[in-house]
Parts: C-alpha cells; sequence; structure tokens
C-alpha cells in the first residue's frame, strides 16, 4: 500500500482576539530575537553513501544483467498519455533459459519502488537480483534448498515502477510519493477505483482522472496480463507489515486460498522476520482504507491466486515532515539488517509459494488435465482465464457467468430430452417393423 504519512490535526477553541494576541506575540519575539530561537524540525536528506541514485541503480542492474546473460534478461517498456511519458524496465530471471516456458514452473512479478520516496525498497530490488546471480549470498543459516527452488521459477522484477516520481524526490521533493504528474499509482487501478475517505487526501492518494489513466499502471497491466503470475508482491515503506488483500474493505477473502495465505504470511513473519510485522488485510492493519490499488486489481481482476503487499521498514518516531527518514534507513547497520532480512524473506515466500500453489491448484503449473472437472469450475477456470489474459475489456464476463452457467445446464437438459424422444421414437419404430415382419 505505501504508509500514507500521519496527520496531526489540533482544534482548539480560540477566540480571534486571543488569536492575533498570539500571533503578535510571536512575531514580535521573532523580532527581538532575530528569528534565531525559532524551531524548525530538521529534514534528513538522502544518505547517498548508502543509496543509489535512479540512474545509478538501474545502470548498475543493466550492468549485472549483461554480466549474466544465461540467468537475467531485461526489456524497457514505455507508453506516453497526454504529453507525459514514462519507462518501465522488467528484469526477467530464469535459471535455465531453455526451460523459461516451462509450464510448471511457478511464476512470480515482483514490484519495487511505485512511491518516489520509498528509496530502501529500490535497493531490496538490486540485492534480490544479484543473490539471484550469485554475485551475493544469503546467510549461511538459510534454511532451505536454494538451487532446487530457483530451478522451479521465472521471476520478473520492475525494479523501479515510478521513475518519474523517483525525479522528484531526488531533485528535493523528499515527501513525493505520486508520478511526475501528481497521481499516485497505488490508487490508479479498477478495483474500487476513486473512493475517498473522510480523511482523504489528494497529495497523499490522487486516483487520477480514470483508472488506469498513468501510463505506468498501464505498463503494470499489459505486464501481468501477458506474464500470467501465480504470485505478486507490491513492496513498499512506511511500516513493517505482510498485506494481503483487501485493502479496500477491512476483511479478508473467504475460502482456503485465503488462509493459505495468511499462513504462509505468519510462515514468514515467526522465522525470518522475528515476528515483527503485521500481519492481514491491508484495510483491516493499517488503519484507513485503499482505493484502487495494484494488490487488489491483482486479487480480484487478474486473479493472481497469491497477491501480497510488503511494507519492509518505518520509523514511527520521525517526523512526518521528514519523510527520507520516515520511509527509509538512515544508517548502515539499519540499512543492511533490512536488506539482509527481506531477502532471506523473499528466498522463503519463493519456496513456499510452489508448495502452497500445488496444494490449492494441482494442475496450476501443469500442462495437462488429470481428472475431469465441473462445467461450473470449467466455467469459472476459463473465463478467469480469459480475464486475466486480456485485462479490463473481459472484466464485464463476470457479469455474465451465472446465465452462461444457467444457459448451458438448460442447453444439456434440453439435450437429454431430445436424445431420450429420439431414442423412443426408434424403439417404437422397431417394434412395429418386427411384427409386421412377423405377420
Amino acid at each position: 500500500m505505501g504508509l500514507r504519512r500521519r496527520r496531526r490535526l489540533y482544534s482548539l477553541p480560540v477566540s480571534p482576539l486571543v488569536l492575533f494576541g498570539v500571533v503578535l506575540i510571536v512575531l514580535c519575539s521573532s523580532f527581538v530575537n532575530g528569528n534565531s530561537n525559532s524551531t524548525q524540525i530538521p529534514i534528513t536528506p538522502i544518505n547517498h553513501d548508502l543509496y543509489h541514485t535512479r540512474g545509478a541503480l538501474l545502470e548498475e542492474i543493466e550492468s549485472l544483467v549483461h554480466r549474466h546473460p544465461s540467468k537475467l534478461s531485461m526489456e524497457t517498456f514505455s507508453t506516453q498519455n497526454k504529453g507525459y511519458h514514462a519507462e518501465t524496465t522488467v528484469v526477467t530471471y530464469c535459471r535455465n533459459k531453455k526451460d523459461c516456458d516451462d509450464r510448471s514452473k511457478l511464476k512470480i512479478l515482483l514490484s519495487f519502488g511505485q512511491h518516489g520516496r520509498e528509496l530502501i525498497t529500490t535497493e531490496l530490488a538490486l540485492r534480490i537480483l544479484s543473490i539471484l546471480s550469485e554475485e551475493e549470498f544469503l546467510s549461511s543459516a538459510y534454511p532451505l534448498n536454494l538451487n532446487n527452488t530457483l530451478d522451479r521459477l521465472v521471476i520478473k522484477v520492475v525494479p523501479m515502477e515510478n521513475v518519474n516520481g523517483r525525479k522528484l524526490v531526488e531533485a528535493g521533493d523528499l515527501c513525493e510519493r505520486r508520478n511526475g504528474r501528481g497521481v499516485d499509482l497505488n490508487r490508479n487501478w479498477s478495483v474500487d477505483w476513486g473512493k475517498k475517505e473522510k480523511d482523504y487526501d489528494p497529495y497523499e492518494e490522487n486516483p487520477g482522472s480514470a483508472p488506469f489513466s498513468e501510463p505506468e499502471t498501464q505498463i503494470m497491466r499489459k505486464i501481468c496480463a501477458s506474464f500470467e503470475p501465480h504470485v505478486w508482491v507490491n513492496v513498499h515503506s512506511g511500516m513493517e507489515a505482510l498485506f494481503m488483500p483487501y485493502d479496500h474493505k477491512n476483511t479478508t477473502p473467504e475460502g482456503l486460498p485465503s488462509q493459505r495465505m495468511r499462513l504462509m504470511l505468519e510462515k514468514l513473519n515467526r522465522f525470518q522476520l522475528n515476528d515483527r510485522c503485521l500481519v492481514g488485510s491491508g484495510g483491516g492493519s493499517v488503519g484507513y482504507l485503499a482505493h484502487g490499488t495494484a494488490t487488489d486489481y491483482m486479487y480480484d481482476i487478474a486473479r493472481v491466486p497469491m497477491s501480497f503487499t510488503f511494507e519492509i521498514y518505518g520509523d514511527s518516531t520521525a517526523s512526518s515532515k521528514d519523510c527520507f527518514k520516515m520511509f527509509n534507513p538512515t544508517d548502515i547497520t539499519t540499512f543492511n539488517r533490512v536488506l539482509n532480512d527481506w531477502s532471506a524473506a523473499f528466498f522463503t515466500l519463493f519456496s513456499l509459494g510452489g508448495v502452497q500453489i500445488e496444494e490449492l491448484h494441482p494442475n496450476a503449473t501443469g500442462s495437462g488435465f488429470e481428472k475431469w472437472v465441473s462445467i461450473d469450475d470449467y466455467l469459472n477456470g476459463y473465463l478467469m482465464e480469459r480475464k486475466s489474459r486480456y485485462g479490463k475489456k473481459m472484466e464485464v464476463l463476470e457479469l455474465g457467468m451465472q446465465e452462461i452457467r444457467t444457459y448451458f445446464r438448460l442447453f444439456l437438459l434440453s439435450s437429454v430430452l431430445l436424445m431420450f424422444m429420439f431414442c423412443s421414437r426408434i424403439s417404437k419404430s422397431g417394434r412395429q417393423i418386427v411384427s409386421a415382419m412377423s405377420l
């Protein structure tokens, strides 16, 4: 989701005369003391000893891809809307490129840097890619067989979704979370788009003129539709949390898949993150509802069976105006701890994800049918696959699913009745012929 900055509101019953007096005293005091005693909240600058600039980070990732062409590949997608242009880099990891199209592999889509001010998330993207390429390594205490895990995966990483917003942050607007024209990319998706809560802040949550009005979200939707991932993770900072749907309401989905998602998050929190994180739905845990988020779209519309939002760091002591400190570690010890802990959490997720998908959908990563399915299951699966493949154009199919099932049942019933009538007539005709021949 990306935690909003905390807003502190005060309401005091002060008369205009008293208020004027207070202002006059403050002005006089400032004049006498030459403003030397005025208090200002210190603003922490970007620590360039720890953090890459956007250009340096993307160049390092490009160099990493060039050094490991057998495992990594990179694409750049670009589009524009009304003169506003955006580019998104996508890195694909497959341990053996010859097997990348193998339908038995678990497909994972990760997005970092959706909000410009959350620099630590893009550093985590670089760390994960470095580990995947084996230039860096996880702790020796990592409990899983990493090689066996990676053989079964295809991973797409978007290391910096909001490049234009990052430019504004690096130019000095350290609190900017929106894209280059003031739209929050995590409010620009179609599920419950545009709804405004009572505490709605247009600076923090501007959803844009329409769902998918922004080139960045258009690109991400296309990537999802073509890749059809089994796992989606949207990575943010502002707090420490492991969120599952929903963001736009304070409940989680019903059924076994939701229970399995929560169980997975609880395991990650317990074994990799020392129970530091909130676990549950974004809308029920973070303290406010968010409408039009990427994770709700991925789960409800794209039908990604395991859809998550991870919040990897937050400084609750920081002022809401000191955004770099609020959303990013400022010392090397905390910086390294965050990257080490969350890298281990992601690789644990990679392993657990394959197990969960196979338990929920035995054929989800397979290429053939092992048993017959009911017509309801077939139609649901077919329509959801089509909707996932083609995005918003297929969302209208939901409205007709019940009618399609009803008509199909009527068709089957009428076919059976016609067949029964036809067989009955044949049977009667046969008896008449036999009787005539016996005469």
